[in-house]
């Protein structure tokens, strides 16, 4: 059964001690008001974190970006210790399941309070191990905007990790018309960007890049934690401005998300792409050794 704790988000007080500040609730219950602004708009934002043998995988980097996220939003400022611990309450009361995910979600709250709501949801992940050792299919289709749109138009949210994922799962539905498994964005102007739920990492010989996140990409905490395996394994590892055209030379690519970790690339809008089974294999092992 998915364990469900709410949390308030905002410290109200000085001497408000963080656990009275978790409540466990029934999953199955509403818990959630109908004018909720992330119900009525999808006015919030959210994070998955990959949980494995009952340990997160890059919780500082969720939460760093969680903040980020509200910043982005003008939301208030969060309590990210209590959210740490919601986190870490939830996963303690699952059934420790060898892979689970726990979602945080923060709102906007009921329109006109200005007090956020706050819940952290354990679900089961999905099985991603043929993904991984078998590979994905995955198209290029268009975002709709330039690379440079976070600096052009910053009220675009590009960058935050937000409930509208209506634009990510149409994406998805694209893909799965046309017999993909998963997307690649690309900007009106001939960059590659990221997956609807994935970071983009491509090998070109001892280079490892990721397309740069000042494009108004999200920046990829599984990404991050595979750049720091890539370095230790002797690559140089960097953020890149990445033209479509260069996509043909790569000599590896990855979506790269919490929970799937690395899925290597071995189609690319029907074209083959090189599959490398040992490298990919070597990364997502050490991925899930940080969690032992």
């Amino acid at each position: 059964m998915p364990i469900c704790i709410i949390v308030s988000p905002v410290q109200e007080s000085a001497d408000e001690a963080i656990e009275g500040r978790l409540h466990l609730v029934d999953s199955h219950d509403p818990q959630v008001p109908v004018t909720d602004l992330g119900v009525t708009r999808g006015d919030g934002i959210f994070e998955v974190i990959g949980v494995v043998h009952g340990r997160p995988l890059a919780l500082d980097a969720h939460l760093r970006r969680l903040a980020n996220s509200a910043a982005m939003l003008d939301l208030p400022a969060l309590e990210l210790e209590a959210i740490r611990a919601a986190v870490l309450k939830t996963i303690d009361l699952d059934e420790h399941r060898e892979e689970l995910s726990v979602k945080i979600v923060v709102t906007r709250g009921v329109e006109g309070t200005g007090v956020p709501i706050c819940w952290v949801l354990s679900f089961q992940t999905d099985d991603h191990r043929a993904e991984r050792a078998e590979g994905i299919k995955v198209v290029l289709l268009s975002r709709g905007y330039p690379h440079d749109i976070a600096a052009r138009a910053p009220w675009l949210l590009t960058g935050a990790k937000t409930l509208s994922y209506a634009i990510n799962k149409a994406a998805l539905r694209e893909a799965a018309r046309r017999g993909a498994d998963d997307v690649i964005f690309t900007s009106t102007d001939g960059y590659v960007l990221e997956g609807p739920s994935a970071s983009l990492i491509m090998k070109f010989g001892q280079r490892i890049w990721t397309p740069s996140t000042a494009q108004g990409i999200l920046r990829g905490t599984t990404q991050g934690a595979a750049f720091e395996v890539f370095g230790r394994l002797g690559f140089a590892t960097a953020e890149v401005l990445v033209g479509v055209d260069q996509l043909a030379a790569a000599d590896a690519m990855w979506l790269a998300s919490s929970t799937r970790l690395l899925a290597p690339v071995r189609l690319l809008d029907e074209h083959d792409v090189p599959v490398d089974h040992d490298l990919t294999d070597t990364v997502n092992a050490a991925l899930l050794d940080t969690a032992r």
